[in-house]
């Protein structure tokens, strides 16, 4: 679905934003592409939309060069949530979904209400301006947008911002609707829990290169510590005790009443971007 080789990108002599990146994204994946602020993620994305140009490398979409291919049939392929809504502020999210529906075969077209319904959008706000709407309304007319044309490649870029956990829930479970008929999804994000929950692979980008590449479990595998750590009960005390995988399996070793918990010391995703990257979320 998406091949990038040698990707690179400058925006002047002093500015080199990416530098020969290289990865691919197969049909109804979902690929997390996560980084700093900064690191080229943002470049990135706006090379494979077909924003930015002037870029050095091959980038293909549907097996064909973007560089070669700029139709509105090529394009009539792609959804996009941005991060920041794009829409006119002056319509309401009905009339703004019917303007940009309109770019797209009526045939090719999802129902505006169903789309809106699906994504919970309040119904007293249907046709109330868009100046109107909270950031969470605002974000489920924007994921209404990138899916009114059905479209076969999905780019989301920090899909579930400015929603509440309710919202985000709902955001992964139609994100992962899309993946069950197909769809291809690029997510961009800096919530790790919509990457580990979502994702089948994760790259994480840093200075213009990528870093690591795999999916989240083995990414967190690698870099476990293979220990425990258990909560149990001894003599009417609750304790806690830390014991490496390899023992457990001969027995816990020492004496308790209760086994309350037992939790794996494994890395967090959130853990291993840190280390990857060498640098926090913001």
């Amino acid at each position: 679905m998406i091949e990038v080789r040698n990707l690179t990108f400058s925006y002047g002599k002093d500015k080199q934003a990416l530098r020969g990146i290289n990865f691919t994204v197969g049909d109804g994946e979902i690929f997390g592409f996560l980084g700093p602020n900064g690191s080229g993620k943002s470049t990135t994305q706006k090379i494979l939309t077909g924003i930015l140009k002037g870029y050095g490398g091959g980038v293909s979409l549907f097996g064909q060069s973007i560089s070669t291919v700029n139709t509105r049939e090529f394009y009539q392929k792609i959804g996009v949530l941005f991060e920041f809504p794009y829409l006119y502020a002056n319509l309401s999210a009905v009339d703004n979904l019917k303007y940009f529906a309109s770019f797209y075969p009526e045939g090719q077209r999802r129902d505006i209400r169903e789309v809106l319904e699906k994504l919970e959008f309040k119904k007293d706000f249907l046709k109330k301006p868009v100046s109107s709407y909270s950031k969470g309304m605002r974000q489920r007319v924007s994921m209404a947008r990138a899916l009114i044309s059905n479209p076969r490649l999905l780019f989301l870029d920090e899909p579930t911002s400015g929603l509440d956990p309710s919202g985000a829930v709902l955001f992964r479970r139609i994100i992962e609707e899309e993946r069950e008929k197909g769809t291809t999804v690029f997510l961009t994000t800096h919530n790790m829990l919509d990457a580990d929950l979502l994702c089948d692979r994760v790259a994480f980008i840093t200075n213009g290169e990528i870093t690591a590449l795999d999916t989240p479990k083995s990414l967190k595998e690698q870099n476990s510590r293979r220990r425990v750590k258990i909560d149990y009960l001894y003599r009417g005390r609750r304790e806690e005790g830390v014991t490496e995988i390899a023992e457990l399996e001969k027995g816990i070793s020492f004496p308790y009443d209760e086994i309350l918990s037992i939790h794996s010391e494994e890395p967090t995703l959130e853990d291993m971007f840190v280390q990857y990257t060498g640098r926090g979320l913001s």
